[in-house]
């Protein structure tokens, strides 16, 4: 007779696969709640102390660390030796592992939870077995997963074991389990201490989904999930209707949500590649749409959408008259839904706003050979703390629009410029090889919407005077930088020339 050690704490489906191992003449070795239910479900089972011949001790921290169940578990069968040592020892061999752990995520997710909390529930004696398991896949099964019983019980009922290959595979997917275990309790003790640097990254991710292709229809791609999850995220977000999310789709979502969290007041940002293309805000979200629209009524077309505000009917009929792939927002009204959902290649989608503000974890950005880390650029800044080193100076209605220049200037891809007014950007120049390029383009797009609100951000100082020129040239009244070029005093002197408002915030803003 085969032997099975099962100790499980998500017991979903446990009854249902250890009758089906036991109905396949495995002898089960089970252990605490474990074995009390199967108990209750009239499965006969043999308690781990009558294996190890020792007692659970420490309030159950230690019961399974003993050699007669790790000497079960490691002994290669082919090598005589480690047989003749297990019947030295009277240690019966274990075919068969069925655990998963403690739950130490779930733990440290819920609210106030204690360090003693979270510690007591680390997981030691399942790691120990699951491992030693693992490592002897040759001879014994590990299930670390519920939706892998279905498959071990077909393939034992089939020939009385598993085949090698789902051995193997089991395996690594129980090394995988165990390393994501032990990445999310160094995270947590990490973060706990506030270890800027540690000589070591763990993370852990898990699968959501295998997507249809990458950036391009010849790439492959899968979208990984972090173990800890944020509510404000695209990955969160509760899809209504539409297609699923490509790669790009997912890429440019985020970095809309990532923009609209800059403001409270009715705001709708319109996101294109990775760039806005408009940024308005209003006094309802109908008139925030129609700003955002009428910054660039071109580019928006095949957007992505948020919105800060429920989506009502009035807005919808806006939206519904031109194609955009993705609406996001924090809830739809019925009849804007009804209206927007009649479209089959929109996709629209809800997001829990009241979440925007939790804390931010590092970005993690791969480069070929590693990766690169760094803090999320979600700086507050009150508009009062900047300093005016021209001449003129900022009214404080142009302080209000700087303010709203500098938040979308953030959003857009360095050598970034934003052109704007008190209600929408007029214009925006990004990823360009050089500012006064960005400008150029920033000021084409605004046009003739230039008039005596319009003000400038750019997300970096300037280099030389000319880019100040070009804005006195073209009527901008006021601009905000952040300072600290060796020739700052050209811009100033520049923005004196032609009567500018001039402020810098002395830090920047790059979005590479």
């Amino acid at each position: 007779m085969k032997r099975a050690l099962v100790s499980v704490s998500d017991k979903t489906n446990l009854v249902p696969f250890v009758q089906g191992l036991a109905e396949n003449d495995f002898e089960i070795v089970s252990t605490g709640g474990t074995k009390r239910i199967l108990d209750d479900a009239g499965i006969k089972t043999i308690s781990i102390e009558e294996v190890t011949h020792f007692s659970e001790i420490l309030d159950g921290r230690v019961k399974t660390l003993n050699p007669y169940v790790h000497g079960g578990l490691l002994a290669r069968r082919e090598v005589p030796e480690h047989m003749a040592t297990l019947k030295e020892h009277h240690i019966t061999p274990i075919d068969l592992v069925c655990v998963n752990l403690y739950p130490f995520k779930q733990t440290i997710e819920k609210a106030g939870v204690s360090l003693a909390e979270a510690i007591e529930n680390i997981d030691i004696g399942g790691p120990s077995m699951v491992r030693s398991a693992a490592k002897n896949y040759r001879d014994v099964t590990v299930v670390t997963d519920i939706n892998d019983y279905d498959q071990v019980l077909a393939e034992i009922k089939q020939s009385g074991e598993t085949t090698l290959a789902t051995r193997a595979q089991l395996a690594a997917k129980a090394f995988r389990t165990t390393a994501a275990y032990d990445a999310l309790i160094a995270q947590y003790l990490t973060d706990r201490e506030e270890l800027a640097d540690p000589e070591k990254l763990t993370l852990t991710y898990d699968l959501k989904e295998t997507m249809r292709y990458g950036e391009n229809s010849h790439q492959q791609a899968w979208l990984y999930e972090d173990a800890l999850p944020k509510a404000y995220s695209v990955l969160a977000a509760h899809q209504l209707h539409g297609k699923k999310l490509s790669y790009n789709n997912i890429k440019d979502a985020d970095e809309a949500l990532r923009c609209i969290r800059e403001f409270d007041q009715p705001t709708v940002v319109a996101m294109k590649h990775m760039n806005p293309c408009g940024i308005g805000r209003g006094q309802t979200i109908e008139q925030a749409w129609q700003r955002a629209y009428q910054a660039d009524s071109v580019s928006i077309f095949g957007g992505v959408i948020a919105l800060n505000r429920p989506v009502d009917l009035a807005t919808a009929e806006h939206m519904h008259k031109i194609f955009l792939e993705i609406v996001i927002a924090p809830s739809f009204d019925d009849d804007a839904y009804q209206l927007l959902a009649k479209k089959k290649n929109i996709r629209l989608l809800t997001v829990d706003f009241t979440k925007k503000d939790e804390s931010t974890k590092r970005e993690v950005v791969s480069v070929m050979g590693g990766l690169l880390t760094q803090d999320q650029d979600v700086l507050e800044e009150d508009a009062h703390d900047w300093q005016c080193v021209t001449e003129a100076k900022p009214t404080e209605s142009q302080l209000q629009s700087l303010m709203f220049a500098w938040k979308a200037v953030k959003h857009a891809k360095s050598n970034a410029i934003v052109v704007a007014n008190d209600e929408r950007t007029l214009g925006v120049g990004e990823g360009q090889p050089n500012r006064i390029d960005s400008l150029k383009i920033a000021v084409k797009h605004a046009g003739d919407a230039i008039d005596d609100r319009t003000v400038m951000a750019s997300d970096a100082f300037f280099p030389f005077g000319d880019c100040i020129e070009f804005a006195g040239q073209h009527g901008i009244k006021a601009v905000v930088q952040p300072g600290g070029s060796i020739r700052d005093q050209e811009s100033i002197d520049m923005a004196n020339k032609y009567g500018i408002a001039m402020v810098t915030t002395g830090v920047r803003h790059f979005r590479h």
